[in-house]
């Protein structure tokens, strides 16, 4: 039997990774995209070249859009996990984000992930043990200025995880999270050099951590290392957030 994994924002920087390291770890996924088909491509022809034995399928859906995730859990079948690693951020002040700004970010990081686990539950109740992952964000637990509505909605995302990962347990399925720091990714592409200077002085490691440190991370979760694991938000910061 294969088992399969959703990853939701496959074409981004961690999801990318994180598809990467599962598929090494056996897994056959489902690669989910918005607008970045072309990446998803790419990474799907790779894949299917590495890992012949395995499926890589690509799925669409705009979770910006109220129906995002009823247009995404019909393309899904079998299941086993599930990565929440997609999403984008708003930097500014608050009164300078936009209403759309903010319901767009409320539907993309809270409201499409939860009405899509609510729409695919039962497919992961059939295993003896799945997974629910989020990737969420130091932001999350302290807070940033000029990114108060995307810290709202990280941990509108942790409460959650915590919440129903107590609902779901004795369906043994496993809900956590990983909450980065400062990741090299095109989503602090606002920063310049001096301002990523300044931060690297704040860190203890001091350095921004890399797309493929969360998706080792994201795999001991779903390795079955970590099946006594549930209702937990991990921080891989550098010591940034203690």
């Amino acid at each position: 039997m294969k088992k399969f994994a959703l990853v939701v924002g496959a074409s981004g920087a961690i999801g990318n990774a994180i598809a990467k390291r599962l598929a090494s770890n056996g897994w056959s996924l489902y690669l989910h995209f918005n607008k970045g088909r072309t990446n998803v491509e790419h990474l799907m022809a790779q894949l299917t070249n590495e890992f012949p034995k395995q499926e890589f399928l690509m799925v669409q859906a705009d979770f910006a859009e109220e129906d995002g995730a009823d247009r995404l859990a019909p393309q899904i079948y079998s299941l086993k996990a599930i990565v929440f690693a997609g999403g984008h951020s708003f930097y500014g002040l608050i009164e300078d984000t936009p209403v759309d700004e903010m319901s767009r970010l409320w539907k993309v990081h809270v409201q499409n992930p939860m009405r899509l686990l609510a729409l695919l539950s039962s497919k992961l109740r059939n295993n003896d043990k799945s997974h629910v992952l989020f990737i969420g964000s130091i932001w999350g637990e302290t807070g940033a200025a000029f990114e108060s509505v995307y810290s709202a909605v990280k941990g509108a995302q942790h409460a959650f995880v915590k919440s129903y990962a107590k609902e779901v347990a004795y369906n043994h399925i496993l809900v956590n999270a990983i909450a980065p720091g400062l990741i090299d990714t095109s989503m602090n592409k606002h920063l310049n050099e001096e301002e990523k200077l300044a931060l690297y002085e704040e860190i203890p490691l001091a350095r921004a951590g890399n797309a493929e440190d969360v998706a080792n991370l994201a795999s001991f979760y779903l390795s079955g290392q970590a099946n006594y694991v549930t209702g937990q938000i991990i921080r891989i910061n550098g010591g940034w957030y203690i």
